[in-house]
């Protein structure tokens, strides 16, 4: 089916114009600047015309659907053993209402770690989510592979098990007959639970150096992020694998992966860059949270530090918080995630850690960084949420850009209407927001997955 959009600002990491988009059968075939477009022989299908879907004289804006690295789905929620844990953060949340609350805060990929209950650490629990997904057909979702058996830091995964690149392309099969086509992990992690044993870090580390995918490292082994950082990227370089450092929140550690990446050409912004010969193999990314960047101890405190204003790591001071939009703005961070973890309020009171972020994260950084701070532009916020991350997991000629040939993973938002925060309105069952009450831009009014609409705010 055809699928056109016209009367739009089509916004990605490299193109800002007015224009039409036409995609065939799920993928972009054509964009046209203003004036281009004709209506004859548009033929059937559907036709999703901007100037209609709002009074403002600013057209509305079409970018490529957000690309999310780090999420938690808390799915599944309970073991065939027995009952519900009564240590699991936020049972009722499920893939479907997490689901939803991706497709409402515009993101058609995401990755979810795998600190569920049980933990996702065999291929089969990571198959059966990603089928379960693919069933509901709202977005592509790609759970990680925990790094131990259970998450308990003593033996190694699954991850053994898994087929490298290139037996995965000519058809092989490795150690148990799993076959070509079985689910492969886009990244593995441990998530908030860096293994303290180096040797075995070191090995899995290797295994992921083998199967050619990252290993999302949280960097919080001892409290010290700095300290964590460092360590990960000295056995990342020992290993020769790509170390993807998660949710980094201090200008310390930010320095010390400024320090440990090449110098980035003036007005480049590239993705999980290559080390130097002598580390071969070895590769350092990044990614920054949208409540780090848009809040601080302070707003913390408010929300009460122990209870509705906890997270991991931390709000930070506004220096740490200054620091992270200088490494947004020059290179230094590759992508934003979401760290969305919802949470029930009785527990979010017991302090658990974490925010619901899914449906606010582009409105937060949008008001903060685009129109408020004037710290980017929106051709470099769609690169950190759209082309970056999709770079990252390998779908850079597929995803995260508008270019004839890719999947039309699709986002339509109105820049200039404002609008307040209701977590009442969230998709999501965790209604743990940081933002409740806040007027934001950048409101989500509609989202397509592969041409299809999944979500319609209207």
């Amino acid at each position: 089916m055809r699928l056109i959009l016209k009367n739009f600002r089509l916004v990605d990491e490299e193109n800002d114009f007015c224009g039409a988009l036409i995609a065939d059968d799920g993928i972009i075939t054509a964009l046209l600047p203003e004036g281009a477009f004709s209506c004859d022989g548009e033929g059937a299908g559907v036709i999703v015309d901007g100037s209609c879907l709002s009074s403002s004289a600013v057209p509305l804006v079409l970018m490529p659907a957000f690309v999310d690295l780090h999420a938690h789905f808390r799915d599944p929620g309970s073991s065939e053993s027995g009952p519900l844990p009564a240590e699991l953060p936020f049972p009722s949340e499920m893939i479907e209402s997490a689901s939803l609350s991706a497709a409402a805060g515009g993101f058609g990929t995401v990755v979810c770690m795998a600190n569920t209950k049980p933990p996702i650490d065999s291929i089969e629990k990571a198959a059966a989510l990603k089928n379960r997904s693919d069933a509901l057909g709202l977005i592509d979702l790609y759970p990680v592979l925990s790094l131990t058996k259970n998450m308990e830091g003593r033996e190694l995964s699954d991850i053994f098990l898994l087929l490298n690149n290139d037996n995965r392309n000519n058809g092989g099969l490795k150690n148990d007959g799993i076959p070509p086509g079985a689910y492969v992990p886009l990244m593995l992690s441990e998530d908030g639970k860096d293994l303290a044993d180096d040797g075995l870090f070191l090995a899995a580390m290797k295994e992921a150096k083998r199967i050619g995918v990252p290993v999302s490292c949280h960097c919080d082994l001892g409290g010290d992020e700095n300290n964590a950082v460092r360590r990960v990227i000295e056995l990342g370089k020992k290993a020769g694998c790509h170390i993807h450092i998660a949710h980094v929140s201090t200008a310390a550690a930010l320095e010390t992966i400024r320090l440990a990446k090449p110098v980035i050409p003036a007005g480049k912004f590239p993705c999980a860059t290559a080390a130097p010969a002598a580390e071969a193999g070895f590769t350092l990314s990044c990614e920054a949270m949208p409540h780090h960047l848009c809040l601080t101890e302070k707003d913390a405190i408010a929300l009460g530090e122990k209870t509705w204003g906890r997270v991991n790591p931390p709000l930070r001071p506004e220096e740490d918080r200054q620091a992270l939009i200088q490494a947004v703005a020059d290179g230094t961070v590759d992508a934003i995630a979401t760290d969305h973890a919802p949470h029930s309020g009785a527990d979010k009171e017991a302090g658990a850690p974490g925010f619901s972020g899914f449906e606010t994260a582009f409105a937060a950084l949008y008001t903060e960084l685009v129109r408020g701070g004037a710290v980017v532009d929106l051709k470099r916020l769609s690169s950190l949420m759209s082309a970056g991350p999709a770079r990252l997991l390998g779908f850079g000629q597929k995803r995260g850009r508008m270019l004839p040939g890719f999947r039309a993973d699709l986002v339509i938002v109105d820049t200039e209407t404002p609008w307040t925060v209701d977590t009442e309105a969230f998709k999501s069952r965790g209604k743990n927001s940081p933002f409740i009450g806040r007027e934001f831009y950048g409101k989500i009014l509609m989202t397509l997955h592969s041409g299809n609409i999944v979500y319609n705010k209207r």
